[in-house]
């Protein structure tokens, strides 16, 4: 029975609720300041990552191709019209945080969802526990996720607890696949993938602390195409 997925979305659900229900009692240095360490660990924790790799030119290659398909697909575009209609809705019954425009609102939801969602060690720790039933990668991810979620809930609001759902959807999702995929992937496959997960990470980190806007949703097909790129090149070039 799975159990990491589920706690893992509680701990979002439950951080973005009492971070969003405490904004007014937090003060504002600290709602600055924590979301920049919070960048910080995130480049940390992808050049940890990084360092795995075994094939750099497929990563780079899967990089490349994938951030153009999302380019190509719109995909950030599309989680920000997402963002936005969350935003909307969830506004309607609760009270909403003020002195955000609309367009800072997409900016920073789109770099925590894929900060909560797509960060290696969800995607890695959800495939883990699906192989093994060994939760314990995902409860370390739960305690980061608890107070990173509560800490943007108190500048987005109540919309942080959405991500909760999608973030379970995925992992679950993973884990039942776990069975299927994980038999298939050499350790050079799930080093490389940790690379493109890191660097994902890193571009995040630095979209958080507002030192670049890397367009990381649109990164995120590079994730599906760097297993088979490292494959293809271990057999053919490698």
């Amino acid at each position: 029975m799975l159990i990491g997925p589920y706690v893992n979305g509680s701990a979002v659900i439950i951080g973005g609720l009492l971070g969003a229900t405490s904004s007014a009692f937090i003060p504002e240095r600290v709602k600055n300041s924590l979301p920049l360490i919070f960048g910080l660990c995130s480049v940390g924790l992808g050049i940890s990552l990084i360092i795995k790799v075994k094939y750099m030119p497929a990563v780079v290659l899967a990089m490349i191709i994938g951030t153009a398909l999302g380019e190509l697909l719109f995909v950030e575009k599309g989680i920000g019209k997402a963002a936005g209609s969350t935003r909307t809705i969830i506004n309607k019954f609760l009270p909403p945080v003020k002195g955000l425009s609309q367009d800072a609102f997409t900016e920073k939801f789109v770099a925590i969802l894929v900060l909560f969602c797509a960060s290696g060690t969800g995607i890695f720790g959800a495939m883990h526990e699906g192989m093994t039933g060994d939760p314990s990668i995902l409860y370390i991810k739960t305690v980061l996720d608890l107070f990173t979620s509560a800490i943007f809930a108190t500048m987005l609001g109540f919309s942080v607890m959405v991500i909760g759902i999608p973030l379970v959807i995925i992992q679950v999702a993973l884990a039942m696949l776990a069975t299927l995929i994980l038999p298939m992937i050499a350790p050079d496959m799930m080093a490389d993938f940790s690379c493109a997960g890191g660097l994902l990470m890193v571009a995040t980190g630095l979209r958080i602390c507002n030192i670049k806007t890397f367009p990381v949703a649109n990164m995120l097909p590079a994730l599906v195409l760097v297993m088979p790129f490292s494959w293809l090149w271990a057999h053919l070039i490698g």
